[in-house]
């Protein structure tokens, strides 16, 4: 009996040893505060769905804003480089890495993030991925249109702009800022409190989500809603580590990512949206939209700005103005 219990013991100490050798924990990193909706809607429930479907053998350890792996200017090369195994990222920080992706952040393309988001998934085989080697891409997306938000001065025309120290999220919206008359200045999202409250910058451009979730309310009192832009997004693995994982486990990963994921960017954008206008309504704060007259003289005085971009970045992509012109045409189809 006792040989038995013996046998029994031994085979459950095998059996535990070898379930904790196949247990993986993969790290991810973002650059957003755990209290947004990028991290509570979207990350932990991406990481639930993959470890429950490999029934808890992949596990995660996930690094938000603030953490030593939560810089924006990193998520990239932290993949590249194995120090993180997925990251969640902005394509213009640091700028130039994507120059075929960024042509979606041209003024006027869209302020629908679905509509966005669908394209870039879309265009991403034959027109994006040569910007994504080494990477496993599992989703790109892009935000609602950004509005122009700012703490003193009121903004409902062009003239309003000229001199006003805006806070710029990439390349192409700086060239949007300057060409109406404003002053970007390049800041990670998390600077951005400190320097408004400091009177370093203005204001600044962002969609109504990220000015809750960094407390800009706080600092803000007037609001442009303009939907001049989006920028974009994305949600990468290191490709030599999921190549290693089991078929089961790449394919769990497969199911919670692509379009399944893409899809659902367009209604957690308006949520996330609604409450931070919603705080600054009740905050007092005035709102105002961009009158059709206006826009459209924004979109005269930018057309230059917009050809001269497209040529710029043909520098380095020698069909950035095919690109272009097939996202104008996806996101014709997909707003309607």
């Amino acid at each position: 009996m006792k040989s038995i219990k013996l046998a029994l013991l031994a085979s459950a100490t095998a059996f535990l040893a070898d379930t904790a050798a196949a247990q993986t924990t993969l790290k991810i990193s973002h650059y957003l505060p755990p209290v947004h909706g990028i991290h509570t809607d979207f990350i932990v429930p991406w990481t639930e769905q993959v470890s429950e479907c490999t029934g808890g053998a992949v596990q995660f350890e996930i690094f938000p804003g603030g953490t030593q792996l939560g810089n924006v200017a990193k998520q990239q090369e932290q993949v590249m480089a194995g120090v993180v195994d997925i990251a969640h990222g902005l394509h213009g920080i640091p700028r130039g890495r994507f120059p075929r992706t960024s042509l979606i952040e041209l003024p006027f393309m869209t302020d629908d993030a679905g509509a966005a988001s669908e394209t870039l998934w879309e265009m991403y085989p034959d027109h994006l991925a040569p910007e994504y080697q080494g990477l496993k891409v599992l989703a790109l997306h892009a935000h609602n249109g950004g509005l122009v938000h700012t703490s003193n001065k009121k903004v409902e025309t062009m003239e309003d702009l000229r001199g006003l120290r805006l806070r710029t999220p990439s390349p192409a919206v700086s060239e949007m800022l300057t060409a109406l008359g404003a002053t970007p200045q390049g800041l990670p999202p998390g600077e951005v409190y400190e320097n408004i409250q400091k009177n370093v910058i203005d204001g600044t451009v962002f969609p109504w989500d990220p000015v809750k979730s960094f407390g800009l309310n706080e600092v803000l009192n007037y609001h442009l809603e303009a939907g001049t832009y989006t920028v974009p997004f994305f949600f990468v693995m290191n490709q030599r580590k999921y190549d290693a994982l089991p078929e089961n486990v790449r394919q769990c990963i497969d199911e919670a990512s692509g379009d399944n994921l893409v899809a659902k960017f367009g209604d957690w954008w308006d949520k996330w949206d609604e409450a931070g206008r919603t705080e600054a309504e009740q905050a007092g704060h005035e709102i105002t939209e961009l009158s059709e007259e206006e826009r459209e003289r924004w979109r005269e005085t930018l057309q230059p700005t917009i050809d001269a971009y497209i040529e710029q970045t043909s520098g380095e992509v020698e069909n950035a103005r095919e690109i272009y012109d097939r996202m104008r045409e996806l996101l014709a189809q997909k707003q309607g």
